[in-house]
């Protein structure tokens, strides 16, 4: 089993910064391409978890159908934005990067090296 395990999009640079720097510190990864294999409900909803965060703080706005499907309603329920990253998994920020102590967001890009450091 890996020590981490990140949520990976090969063509986004910042989600390169990331995998390269917990290479670079010798940690064994596990990399997830979740736009190839999406998080199901469920490990969405254990990623929030250990996030520490709520669904609205994991949506990609940017180059996503966040707009053409309303996400930005603020009557939407966590269950629908949720779902709805399921359905889409760009709709999902990366990197998120889970470790032995915690998980993180890693945007700023910078923010590996806390969770290395943990």
């Amino acid at each position: 089993m890996s020590d981490y395990t990140i949520w990976h999009n090969p063509k986004c640079s910042t989600s390169r910064f990331v995998l390269q720097a917990l290479q670079d510190a010798g940690a064994d990864v596990a990399v997830r391409d979740y736009q190839a294999q999406p998080p199901t409900v469920a490990e969405l909803r254990a990623a929030l978890d250990r996030l520490g965060i709520a669904p609205r703080g994991l949506l990609r706005r940017r180059n996503t159908p966040y707009d053409d499907l309303g996400l930005g309603d603020p009557a939407l329920s966590d269950d629908a934005l949720i779902a709805a990253m399921a359905e889409h998994p760009g709709l999902i920020e990366r990197p998120v990067v889970f470790g032995p102590k915690g998980a993180r967001l890693c945007r700023p890009k910078e923010t590996v090296f806390d969770l290395l450091a943990s």
